[in-house]
């Protein structure tokens, strides 16, 4: 919020604003992602802009709710994965068609519950789970901690695989409801394209009151120093265990959003690799501020489908090449930008 100030600030003056773009990294870094967004969006068309822009709301909610947890308190994670399939399933196991699931050879418990149902015990379940194993993780930092969280990333793509009689293991679950109000369903992409910008925009209101409170002060207290604000009478354990699980039941709404969008999904939608490329964006966006978790999601999904339309890259090489791609931008972040393209903080 400091950069648009004085950009406005400058903009008022020709000259002013010549001399505030002259190095201004964070400014051309915000300009060459949102205008490549925005080219790449009206070459591919409408339909295909849609899309896009559902994919880039859920990825943002996800980045916004780690940003919480990385940026503003200075805990890696790399679990949040977990959460998010486990907001998903919740949302697959309530929500999917329960005739279509006793024709599978692999049947599982199903309810036929709408989506505005089933979503506040998405976000239950992750908060709940998060405050389980946050009441464990508490007792690790720095490096332990990441790797906590690994673990918990694993157990749970285990469990997505193998708990077979809830999840269906490898085969997935089929026919998850859209999201329903009445006679009206969800079911063209424009609509549900409003219904997750309209929960994104809910995800970072909350995010924006918790770090301007007092609250969100002491969050970044602890990410300095935490035995400093201890010091001065504030349990940081606590502190950390709320933006925790506040952090997971965003990302189990993130989950149930995702879950109803692509009415399929299966463990494979949830294992490490996705929790690492969402560790990756909070990084390449910044830390400690929502418009750079915005930023980062946006680069990411830009990266993600624009290399799909490279001419000369076969198709069976897309995915690999995203991966080296990403790579580099981390290491040139981390010699040239550490901070990422609009963060407060170094890593």
């Amino acid at each position: 919020m400091q950069g648009v100030r004085e950009f406005a600030q400058a903009a008022r003056n020709p000259r002013e604003l010549v001399r505030y773009a002259r190095g201004n990294i964070e400014l051309w870094a915000n300009l060459f992602v949102i205008g490549g967004m925005v080219a790449f969006m009206l070459w591919q068309g409408v339909g295909f802009a849609v899309i896009v822009g559902t994919v880039f709301a859920i990825w943002a909610i996800l980045a916004v709710s780690l940003n919480l947890v990385v940026g503003f308190t200075g805990l890696l994670s790399v679990g949040h994965i977990g959460f998010f399939g486990l907001g998903a399933y919740t949302m697959a196991i309530l929500t999917s068609n329960p005739a279509y699931e006793q024709l599978r050879t692999e049947a599982i418990p199903t309810f036929g519950w709408p989506f505005f149902a089933a979503l506040p015990v998405c976000i239950g379940l992750a908060g709940l789970a998060a405050l389980l194993v946050g009441v464990v993780f508490n007792r690790f930092r720095d490096d332990i901690f990441v790797l906590v969280s690994f673990g918990f990333a694993i157990i749970a793509y285990n469990v997505f695989l193998n708990l077979r009689s809830v999840t269906r293991g490898a085969f997935g679950i089929h026919e998850i409801a859209r999201p329903q109000i009445g006679d009206w369903v969800f079911d063209g992409e424009v609509e549900f394209l409003l219904l997750a910008m309209a929960f994104l925009g809910l995800v970072m209101l909350m995010s924006w009151f918790i770090t301007t409170s007092s609250f969100g002060r002491v969050l970044t207290a602890i990410r300095e120093d935490e035995q400093a604000i201890e010091v001065f009478g504030y349990q940081a354990t606590h502190y950390k265990l709320a933006v925790w699980v506040i952090s997971a039941m965003m990302t189990g709404l993130a989950g149930g959003l995702f879950a109803s969008w692509t009415t399929f999904i299966d463990p494979n939608s949830f294992i490490l690799l996705e929790s690492v490329l969402l560790v990756s964006i909070v990084i390449l966006g910044g830390l400690a501020t929502i418009w750079g978790s915005l930023l980062g999601a946006m680069a990411f999904v830009l990266l993600e489908e624009g290399m799909r339309f490279i001419p000369f890259l076969p198709t069976e090489y897309v995915g690999q090449a995203r991966q080296v791609v990403l790579g580099i931008l981390l290491v040139l972040l981390m010699l040239f930008r550490p901070q990422g393209l609009v963060g407060r903080y170094r890593l």
